[in-house]
C-alpha cells in the first residue's frame, strides 16, 4: 500500500507571481497549452488557497501528490496524464463554484483505482478504496468509487459502461459533479484522437448525453443554476461534436 503522502504547505509554485496573475484568468485549455501541467498545478494551487475548511489546501495538495506519483508514467493523447484529473478538478471548482474539498479530492483521484489499483493496495479494488479512505476519508473514496467504471463481463462493454454511469451517479448526487467534469474534458479530448478510435469514442460517449442532461438538472444536483446551465450548454456542444464524428445515418 502507498503510505498517506507527506505534509506540504501547499502546491509548490514555479511560475513568477506576475504570470500566476494572468493564469487565474486563463481558460484551462489555455493554461494547458501555455504552461503545461506546471500551469495547472499553479491555478489549482491558487484555487485550494482560497478555499475556507480548514485543512482544504493541505488535503487537495496531498490528493494531487498521491494521483501525481500513481499516474506518473501514464499519457493521454500528446501530454502527462496527470493534467486531465487537474483539469477535472479545476472546472469543478472554477466553472461549476463548488468548493467541497471531498469532491476536488476525488476529481483528482478520479482514476486512479481504475488504473492503478493494485499500486494502491495488494488486495486490488477493494483494497484501493479502503487504501484511500484510510488516507482522505471515507467521502473521497466512496465518490472515487461511484465514478469508477466496473470491471467488464463479455458482451457490450459500451453499454454496460452507460449503464454502470446511470446507475451508479442516480444514486451519488455528488458525483456527477466529478463525471460531468470528466465527461466535458473527454468530449473536448476526443478531437486529440486520430482514426476509427475517435468515432468508436464518438459512439461510446453519445447516448450518455441526455443521462447526464437529467441528472445534472435534478434538485439534488450540488450545483448552482448558472453551473447547470454551463453544463448544459457544454453537453449541447459534445453532442454536435460527437454528431459530425460519428453521424447517426439510421
Amino acid at each position: 500500500m502507498i503510505p498517506h503522502p507527506p505534509g506540504e504547505a501547499g502546491i509548490a509554485h514555479a511560475i513568477p507571481e506576475a504570470e500566476q496573475r494572468l493564469i487565474v484568468l486563463m481558460p484551462l485549455h489555455a493554461i494547458t497549452t501555455l504552461y503545461g501541467e506546471q500551469g495547472l498545478r499553479t491555478r489549482l494551487a491558487i484555487e485550494a488557497a482560497r478555499l475556507d475548511a480548514p485543512g482544504s489546501e493541505q488535503k487537495v495538495a496531498e490528493a494531487l501528490q498521491l494521483a501525481a506519483r500513481l499516474h506518473a508514467a501514464d499519457r493521454r493523447h500528446r501530454e502527462p496524464y496527470i493534467n486531465h484529473p487537474l483539469r477535472v478538478a479545476l472546472r469543478i471548482i472554477c466553472h461549476y463554484q463548488v468548493t467541497d474539498t471531498d469532491i476536488i479530492c476525488a476529481a483528482l483521484l478520479h482514476d486512479t483505482v481504475e488504473d492503478h489499483a493494485g499500486e494502491l493496495s495488494p488486495d486490488g479494488r477493494p483494497g484501493a478504496f479502503a487504501a484511500l479512505a484510510a488516507m482522505f476519508g471515507p467521502d473521497v473514496a466512496g465518490l472515487v468509487e461511484a465514478v469508477t467504471n466496473p470491471v467488464y463481463t463479455q458482451g457490450d462493454k459500451d453499454e454496460q459502461y452507460r449503464a454502470h454511469v446511470a446507475a451508479s451517479l442516480a444514486a451519488s448526487p455528488r458525483a456527477r459533479v466529478i463525471k460531468v467534469s470528466d465527461f466535458t474534458d473527454n468530449g473536448v479530448g476526443i478531437i486529440h484522437t486520430t482514426g476509427p478510435k475517435m468515432a468508436r469514442l464518438a459512439r461510446k460517449y453519445a447516448p450518455l448525453i441526455p443521462v447526464l442532461a437529467d441528472l445534472v438538472t435534478r434538485l439534488d444536483t450540488p450545483l448552482p443554476p448558472s453551473a447547470k446551465m454551463r453544463i448544459l450548454r457544454q453537453l449541447r456542444s459534445a453532442q454536435e461534436r460527437f454528431a459530425a464524428i460519428a453521424p447517426d445515418d439510421g
